[in-house]
C-alpha cells in the first residue's frame, strides 16, 4: 500500500470517528492498567462487568490489597484466567504501592516490569491514559494491517514496527483504537463485511466478500 493510499484510509477512519477510545470502562490510569490487564483473552464486555463491581469498591492500588486474594476472584471469576490474573493483579498493585506511591508510572521500562504487564499492555496504558503515540498490536490490529496490507508483518511486534514507520504523526495517537474497532466489528476475522467498510476500496484484501 503506498503513502497517498494509506493516507486517505487513516482520514477516512478519523473521519467516522474522531474521538475514539477504549471500550473498558475507567476513570483512571490505574482502573485502566488493571482492567487491560484483565482483558487478556477475554472480552471487553467480560471485562467491564467485572470490574463495573470491583471499583465500585476497591479501585486504589491499596483498596485490592486489602481486599485478598479469594475475594478479588470473586468478583473477577467470569474472567478466563481469572486465578492467574488475580495473582498477577496482586502482585502488580504491590509493586505499585511499593515502588511508585500507588500511581501507575507513566514509563514503558517501570510498567513492563509489572506482573502480567507486557509490551502490548503497556502501550495501552500509554497511550490511553497519558496521550503517548504508541501502537498496542492485538489479534484485530494484527489481522486488519495484514489484511488491507496498510503494513505488513509476520509477528504482532513486527506490525507495531510498520504502523509506528508508516502512519503519519497526526494520526498515530488514535491508529490503534480505529483498527482495533475495525477489526472487531467489520473486518472480522472468519467473514469480513466488506460490503459495510468504509475503506473497502482503499483495501487492498483479495478475498473480499459482498
Amino acid at each position: 500500500m503506498n503513502k497517498e493510499k494509506r493516507l486517505q484510509l487513516l482520514t477516512r477512519l478519523r473521519d467516522d470517528n474522531p474521538n475514539p477510545t477504549t471500550e473498558l470502562n475507567f476513570s483512571s490510569p490505574f482502573e485502566l492498567l488493571i482492567a487491560v490487564l484483565l482483558s487478556a483473552q477475554a472480552t471487553d464486555v467480560s471485562v467491564n462487568k467485572a470490574t463495573d463491581k470491583l471499583y465500585a469498591i476497591a479501585n486504589t492500588p491499596q483498596a485490592i490489597l486489602d481486599l485478598g486474594l479469594d475475594t478479588l476472584k470473586s468478583y473477577i471469576k467470569t474472567i478466563g484466567l481469572f486465578n492467574t490474573k488475580a495473582v498477577n493483579t496482586l502482585k502488580t498493585c504491590q509493586m505499585l504501592v511499593t515502588l511508585h506511591g500507588g500511581e501507575v508510572p507513566e514509563d514503558r521500562a517501570a510498567l513492563e516490569a509489572l506482573p502480567g504487564v507486557g509490551r502490548k499492555t503497556a502501550n495501552v496504558v500509554l497511550n490511553t491514559a497519558f496521550g503517548w503515540p504508541t501502537i498496542a498490536v492485538d489479534t484485530h490490529i494484527y489481522r486488519v494491517s495484514n489484511r488491507t496490507k496498510l503494513a505488513m508483518g509476520k509477528t504482532v511486534d513486527l506490525v507495531e514496527q510498520k504502523l509506528l514507520k508508516v502512519v503519519p504523526k497526526e494520526f498515530k495517537v488514535d491508529v490503534h483504537h480505529w483498527l482495533i474497532l475495525h477489526g472487531r466489528y467489520t473486518c472480522v476475522a472468519r467473514k469480513p463485511r466488506c460490503g459495510a467498510c468504509i475503506i473497502e476500496d482503499l483495501c487492498e484484501f483479495k478475498d473480499k466478500t459482498e
